[in-house]
């Protein structure tokens, strides 16, 4: 009986072999920047910082910021109903606001997927006290809020950060997604609303009191607070 290998010795078989060093950098280091920059903002996922797309491109990061910072200005100038910003540390391409009528209807067919008055005021207070427990979230608010919790983690909204030394309880953080969402480059530009809500030592002493009392298992109740969303 023959032997496969001895079909096959003759034979001259390509072999499979990685792309050698540098091709991948040789690729690009032709292509146009402008262009190059539109084509890998139109596949990412979440913001792509400066020095990422420097490296991908094989260019410098100060070239890639003003080219990055012209395409803005040029989407702005020419209408387009879509634009380029930096969120969270990173670059990403975002509707206009002026056509979210239409982004809504094509997407959701007509039906508004927006957090309840119940959810913002819980992620207020998360991104004004980070890191904060449920507890004193709950304690802020003055309803229970694991629900609503839950609700914000899965949108990616808030996160796990850390856990109180004294308790030992689960401290929460917002995200970059949150930061993205509000369209802000990072938690220092909030608004400055953080003196109307409770300090953490009144927050404290509420707690230890036993005011307001909590079940885990209750539902949230809803908000004492004037909707003013139109």
């Amino acid at each position: 009986m023959t032997d496969v290998a001895d079909l096959t010795a003759g034979l001259d078989l390509p072999e499979q072999q990685a792309p050698p060093t540098g091709l991948l950098s040789a690729a690009t280091a032709g292509l146009e920047l402008k262009p190059a920059l539109e084509a890998v903002l139109m596949v990412v996922d979440e913001p792509a910082t400066e020095e990422a797309l420097a490296k991908v491109l094989d260019r410098p990061r100060r070239a890639v910021r003003k080219a990055l910072r012209e395409l803005s200005d040029d989407y702005t100038r020419e209408g387009r109903g879509f634009d380029l910003r930096l969120v969270a540390g990173g670059w990403r391409f975002y509707t206009r606001p002026a056509f979210a009528p239409a982004v809504e209807k094509f997407v959701l067919d007509g039906q508004h997927a927006r957090l309840t008055q119940a959810a913002l005021e819980t992620l207020a207070v998360v991104a004004y006290r980070q890191p904060v427990s449920r507890s004193r979230v709950s304690a802020v608010r003055g309803v229970n809020c694991d629900g609503v919790m839950r609700t914000l983690l899965q949108r990616g909204l808030v996160a796990e950060g850390g856990t109180e030394p004294e308790t030992g309880a689960i401290l929460y953080r917002t995200t970059n997604y949150f930061l993205e969402r509000m369209g802000l480059r990072s938690l220092d530009e909030l608004p400055a609303l953080a003196p109307f809500l409770p300090e953490a030592e009144a927050v404290e002493a509420e707690s230890q009191e036993g005011l307001p009392s909590f079940d885990p298992d209750a539902p949230d109740e809803p908000s004492t607070l004037v909707n003013t969303e139109t």
